[in-house]
């Protein structure tokens, strides 16, 4: 027989996965305690264990939606030995992780402070993992610069947290991630040095 604990932590956990799937399907602002919980069929106690306010819990779902994703991006890289095709790897699977994630959880995002700061804060440490990715994956002494690289992939990916891309081009987070992934992992395939390995 389960511990109570290990019980309520299994409820826990089925509960904010269930928060975060509503929040990316439907945004989270227009939510009430009662409404999350008449949604996800639990008390709003069960909430309250959460996080004892409604800016509290969308701050601890929007966190647990990055560090479900960051799990299961970093899982996919794992899995890819080539250098070059981890970097694809990477991106793709973020823009996997988007994909769900509809006009309104974006918007939602920009206009609830601590929201748009924890994706700030996911985008910069995402663009620094690229960079890095970009660095094992350049041949020394070709005219790839992975410093240079790795810098207009930050900006890019800061233009699509803040909504800039999608404004100037239509694009969506998830399509953007695909393009950005496409344009990059072409570039660095076409090092001379690496043509001819």
């Amino acid at each position: 027989m389960a511990k109570p604990a290990v019980t309520r932590g299994r409820r826990r956990e089925a509960v904010m996965d269930g928060l975060v799937d509503l929040f990316l399907a439907e945004g989270f602002l227009g939510f009430n305690i009662g409404d999350l919980a008449s949604r996800l069929q639990c008390s709003k106690s069960t909430l309250y264990e959460i996080a004892p306010s409604k800016e509290q819990l969308i701050t601890a779902v929007v966190r647990a939606f990055f560090k479900r994703a960051t799990a299961r991006v970093e899982a996919e890289v794992a899995q890819e030995s080539d250098p070059v095709a981890r970097i694809g790897t990477y991106l793709d699977a973020i823009a996997r992780e988007l994909a769900p994630a509809t006009d309104e959880f974006f918007a939602n995002l920009q206009q609830f402070a601590p929201a748009r700061d924890l994706y700030s804060e996911n985008t910069a440490i995402a663009a620094r993992r690229v960079q890095g990715l970009v660095r094992e994956a350049t041949v020394p002494d070709t005219p790839v610069n992975a410093a240079f690289v790795g810098m207009v992939t930050a900006q890019v990916m800061e233009s699509i947290q803040r909504g800039e891309m999608e404004a100037m081009t239509g694009l969506d987070d998830a399509t953007a991630y695909h393009l950005l992934a496409d344009l990059i992992v072409k570039g660095i395939a076409a090092q001379p040095d690496r043509k001819s390995r």
